[in-house]
């Protein structure tokens, strides 16, 4: 029998941290971000091995804010390491608890939500979702191809983020999200930029693979040719130049932060190395923009700035200089990853959603 209320316990773990929600419906009623310290991650050698240690921890700090677990009709997991997939929710099956739980395409902490969640619901005979995890991939065809056959792009962002932004903004302006053509900017520790069409992000920066702007952590695009180079130099092993890429490249290597107010500081202070760097992220973060403005052929509602350095007005001001002229410009700033984990979660059980069914295939198989 269908219900009026719905109390959703919403998982999204990362790097050091285990972030939890308790929503009835819509309304957060508990909000905590576990901190993990570096000492009490040390015993375990890979991410997948800390999976009790983040269950029994999250079952621990329910149970210290009086939740219980009895009172919770369904959980919802972040998600990731998975094979491409559509956008929406997910009801989590075995086989995309077995890629999660293996991490063999990514190997991410996120991929913990749905093993999580997963394991919490079968515990306790409720459902288990994931939503929009990291892995959507609703690219059109043109912009997967490269100039290397076989090689593609691929679609791998904050999706999760970037759809709940996208249906928020269409609701505040009283429209629906498949009627509109967006470009949503999460500017965070990752940055991803999509262009949404009606619905689909159908191109965006890959995150994962070195694509895009650099980040306060990662390298975003850099020449090919000296790359390979750097490869093949014998300076660096494979994992210190996969670490430049997507862990310590970008603002950390240049500046050994990755804090943005500390730069912020430094460029106060008169540091102008630190102001070139500060700017060259933006200027790569506008380029990103305008790549997107052309994938939706010059037709789009609106520009939303989304992800925690969103907050930060220096930045604000002098992106809106390269692109305020393209459409308007809205700042939406923060991240809400748990508020979409809920409401992608009480869609489905609400009926006004269908749960996808993950089938462990790639959406694109490539060209014949």
């Amino acid at each position: 029998m269908k219900k009026n209320k719905y109390r959703i316990l919403t998982i999204n773990p990362g790097s050091t941290s285990t972030k939890i929600g308790v929503f009835d419906n819509e309304d957060c009623v508990l909000r905590i971000s576990i901190e993990h310290s570096a000492e009490e991650l040390a015993p375990y050698k890979e991410i997948s091995d800390q999976r009790e240690f983040r269950l029994n921890t999250l079952l621990n700090t329910l149970e210290e804010n009086n939740i219980s677990m009895e009172s919770i009709d369904a959980y919802s997991g972040r998600g990731g390491s998975l094979e491409c997939c559509q956008g929406g929710t997910y009801k989590i099956n075995d086989l995309m608890y077995e890629d999660a739980k293996s991490m063999r395409i990514v190997k991410h902490p996120s991929a913990l939500g749905i093993v999580l969640a997963k394991e919490l619901g079968d515990m306790y005979g409720k459902p288990s979702f994931c939503v929009n995890p990291p892995d959507v991939d609703e690219f059109k065809v043109e912009a997967r191809i490269t100039g290397i056959p076989g090689l593609y792009r691929e679609s791998r962002i904050h999706a999760l983020n970037q759809k709940e932004i996208a249906i928020r903004y269409a609701k505040k302006i009283k429209s629906k999200y498949e009627d509109l053509n967006l470009i949503i900017c999460h500017i965070g520790g990752g940055i991803s930029i999509a262009a949404h069409n009606h619905g689909k992000m159908i191109d965006c920066n890959d995150i994962v693979n070195g694509d895009g702007p650099m980040t306060p952590n990662r390298s975003g695009f850099v020449p090919a040719k000296a790359l390979v180079g750097m490869c093949f130099s014998n300076k660096y092993t494979e994992k210190e130049i996969k670490s430049l890429i997507n862990k310590s490249g970008g603002i950390m290597a240049w500046l050994g932060t990755t804090d943005m107010r500390d730069v912020g500081e430094m460029i106060k202070s008169g540091n102008k190395k630190a102001k070139v760097v500060y700017d060259a992220m933006i200027y790569q973060i506008a380029k990103q923009v305008g790549a997107m403005y052309v994938a939706l052929k010059c037709n789009c509602s609106a520009i939303i700035l989304t992800g925690g350095i969103s907050n930060d007005p220096y930045l604000v001001k002098n992106l809106k200089k390269y692109i305020g002229k393209l459409t308007k410009v809205v700042l939406m700033p923060g991240e809400f990853e748990l508020e979409a984990l809920a409401a992608g979660a009480l869609r489905v059980l609400k009926n006004t959603e269908t749960a996808r069914n993950y089938i462990g295939e790639p959406v694109f198989k490539g060209l014949d």
